[in-house]
Order: structure tokens, then sequence, then C-alpha cells
């Protein structure tokens, strides 16, 4: 079905295609004046003829590319009809200001609704298709179901026309909820995947002026791009004569998207226009360009060196790399000590034997307080008493033991810090600090 629907855009010969040139250009200047009973009106400025063959993803708010339009240019494209309510009242608004747009129509609105969606062809615009029902579930379904939404749209959109050829390849997926699969899939058919550069938001519970702002606003900071309406919202119709009238105040020229034909071909563009800010020599770019992907002629491999090439002290080392990792470990052995030549002198001399003697006749001082600030008493003492300070000093910590209280009778403050708390045994003995320091002076 699908195949049959677009076979006939993709034939094409010589002799057609030059004769679709002249009538292309000779149309789109008729169709930007012809607009006879509303000299006021926005009107529409041109027809862009699209391929999806060659551009099958659109939209820079999901793809890289978008339509290869100039700068303060507008496509106007809706959803989710026909609605015979709110879409007549679509219809009218912009056949008031001369307006083609782009319709992507939902299969059971269609069933619902035929007469509705011949009227959009009848009125020159474009119609697409939105699938079957409109289920926002694209990036989790499965291919087939996907598949069948997809088909299922286009045939009932198709039975509401009566004519295959009135129907354009173009998609958009429910809720922008896209897959690679679905796309992958479209683009198979000769699909064109439509996403959009700009939203009004107008399926929200907002007021009308919030639907003016928003599109104004947010297409003033692309500065061109399409636009995405809803023509089954009552916001959306209070909304679009204000749209549209604030577009023509500003200078914003409206297109309209039409798909190529063996009759019509695609408008001639290049590759860098289908980018919504091409890059320019005067602006530095933000990002650095994709790594292009090379088709190598040949897929032979350099010679990479060998162990054998390598001067290797070691002429078994390459055989014991080849070998496991735990035999390796077992064979491998530390290395030696380092064995120096008696020959060889230090580097470095060898300190004297003085440099280590204690000199005789110093002045031995004994710190007996640790607080830092109390100064310390230094008290002068020969040589032989310097020797029987030892003795006398372990005698004193003997006796001191003997007399130090038992523990079950020791304060806190005795354990911590050796002093005699409150409450303590009068037999008790304040220990004398630890750390006591020991100075050497000169005389």
């Amino acid at each position: 079905m699908i195949a049959s629907v677009n076979a006939g855009f993709w034939r094409r010969s010589g002799t057609a295609l030059f004769l679709a040139v002249l009538i292309g250009a000779s149309g789109q200047s008729a169709l930007a004046a012809d607009c006879p009973d509303h000299p006021d009106a926005l009107g529409t400025s041109r027809t862009l003829v699209v391929d999806p063959r060659e551009h099958p993803r659109i939209g820079t708010m999901q793809y890289a590319e978008t339509l290869p339009l100039d700068d303060h240019e507008v496509v106007l494209t809706f959803d989710d009809g026909p609605l015979p309510k709110y879409s007549n009242q679509v219809l009218d608004i912009l056949a008031s200001q001369c307006v083609k747009a782009t319709f992507f129509i939902i299969g059971r609105q269609a069933n619902a609704n035929p007469q509705g969606v011949r009227k959009l062809v009848a009125a020159g615009h474009t119609v697409g298709t939105h699938s079957q029902n409109h289920p926002l579930t694209f990036n989790k379904m499965s291919m087939e179901q996907a598949k069948q939404e997809v088909d299922a749209g286009i045939a009932s959109t198709v039975a509401a026309l009566g004519d295959a050829r009135k129907l354009a390849p173009f998609f958009r997926v429910p809720g922008l909820l896209r897959a690679d699969a679905v796309e992958n899939y479209l683009a198979s058919q000769g699909i064109q995947s439509w996403s959009a550069d700009f939203l009004a938001d107008d399926w929200h519970h907002i007021p009308p002026s919030r639907v003016y702002d928003l599109a104004i606003q947010r297409l003033e900071a692309k500065g061109k791009g399409i636009l995405l309406l809803h023509d089954i919202q009552p916001r959306t119709v209070a909304a679009l004569p204000k749209i549209l009238q604030e577009l023509k105040a500003r200078g914003y020229r409206i297109v309209h998207v039409v798909p190529a034909t063996p009759e019509r071909p695609a408008t001639p563009t290049d590759p860098v226009q289908w980018l919504l800010h091409p890059p320019t020599e005067t602006v530095a770019a933000v990002r650095w360009p994709k790594i292009p992907n090379f088709v190598f002629a040949q897929t032979q491999a350099l010679p990479a060196p060998g162990l054998s090439n390598l001067d290797w002290r070691d002429p078994g080392l390459s055989d014991r790399l080849r070998r496991p990792r735990a035999a390796i470990a077992s064979q491998t052995a530390w290395p030696g000590p380092l064995r120096v030549s008696e020959n060889t002198r230090p580097a470095l001399p060898i300190p004297a034997a003085s440099v280590f003697e204690m000199p005789e006749g110093e002045r031995v001082t004994l710190l007996a307080s640790r607080s830092p600030a109390k100064r310390p008493e230094r008290v002068g003492v020969s040589s032989e008493v310097a020797n029987a300070i030892g003795p006398i000093s372990a005698r004193a910590r003997t006796i001191s033991a003997r007399q130090a209280p038992h523990p079950r009778h020791a304060t806190h403050q005795n354990l911590q810090g050796g002093r005699t708390g409150r409450g303590a045994p009068k037999h008790a003995v304040q220990a004398k600090p630890s750390g006591s320091a020991l100075h050497v002076a000169k005389r």
C-alpha cells in the first residue's frame, strides 16, 4: 500500500525535469501575488519543493537538519485534525490571509470526517499523516505496532482523499516521541519524518494570549523555521489571527512546502541551507566538526616491530614474556645486592669519627617541669654527680611506687595527670610529671 502511494513521486526524466522547472518558477511567482480579494493579506511568499529521499528527517527540535528556509521565513503546520468545529475555522483564517500550510491527519479523524480532509486539499494545503490513533508510545512500541499505526493512518487518509497522489509523503510522530526504528521504516518507504523548530504549546490549558506570546517569542529566538500548531484547539483558533498579523508586521514570510513529483522537481538547494544557522567564516564555530567516515581502499595493516627487532640485553626475555604470568612469577628472581668494586671511590667523603664524639666538660641541665609557661630551672652538676643520678632516680621511682595509692582510691585526675584530687587519701603521693628533658650546655 505504501509503495503504491509513493511510487509516482520518484519517476523522473530529463525533459520533464526541464519543463517542471519552468512551470514551478512561474507558479511560485504567480502564487505570491495571488490574493486579489485581500491586498493587505500576509500571503504565501513562495512554494518549496522537497524530496523526502534526499532529506528524510527535518526539524531542529530533534534532527540536525530543517527545511532550507531563508531568514524570516516560516512554515505553518497543524496536527490532529480534521475536527470540523475548529478545523473549518482555521481554514477560514488561513484563507483570509492567503496562507498555505501543512496538515498532519489522524487516520480515525479522516474516517470520521473525510469531507474535512478533501477540503484541505481543495484549499491548496498540503496533507500528510499523523498515525491512525495518535498513540503516545511510538518510542516504546514494537516495530510491528508502529508499522501498523503508520500504514493504517496512510490508508485511512488516502481513502478519505480518494486519490493517493493527493497525499504528501510527510509524517509526524505523535508527541514527537521519535524512535530510530520508526524513522528508518519511514525512510525506507520514501516518507519524510517531520519534527518542528519551535512550538506554541497550544495543546496545554493556557489562554490564547499565551499561545500568541510563545509563538512569536520562540520564532524571534530562532529567526525562521517550522511552527507546530493544532487545528483542533479553540485557543489556537483564537490566537491564529493575531499570530498572522504579527508575522506580517515583523516582516516574516510564509513558505508552502510540497513534495517533489516527476512533473515538479525539488527546489535546488545547497546542503548548508538545510541547517538552521549555517556556519560562516565571520563567526567562530561552537562545536568541532564531526569526524568523517572514511572508506579505505585497502585494509592491509602496517607492519609492526617485533621483539626480535629490538636491542634486548637479555636474549631470553622474549621467551619468558610468552609464558603464562604464574610461570614467569615463579621463575623470576629478585635482583641481587649491588656489588661495588674495591677500586671504586665513594662519591661523598666519609665523615670523621670526631664528628660523633661528645666533648668533655659539659653542664647537664635537668628540666623538672614541662609547663611551657614556667621557665625550667637549671642545675649545674659535675660529671661525677651526673653519673650518680641514674641509680638515685631508679631508687626514687621504686619508693614512689610503693607509696602510691590503690587504684580504687585514685580519682580520675590521679590517673590522667598524676595529681592528687579532691577526696584522695592523704598518703597519696603526687607523681612527678613525665617527659623531663635533659639539656646539655657548654660551660
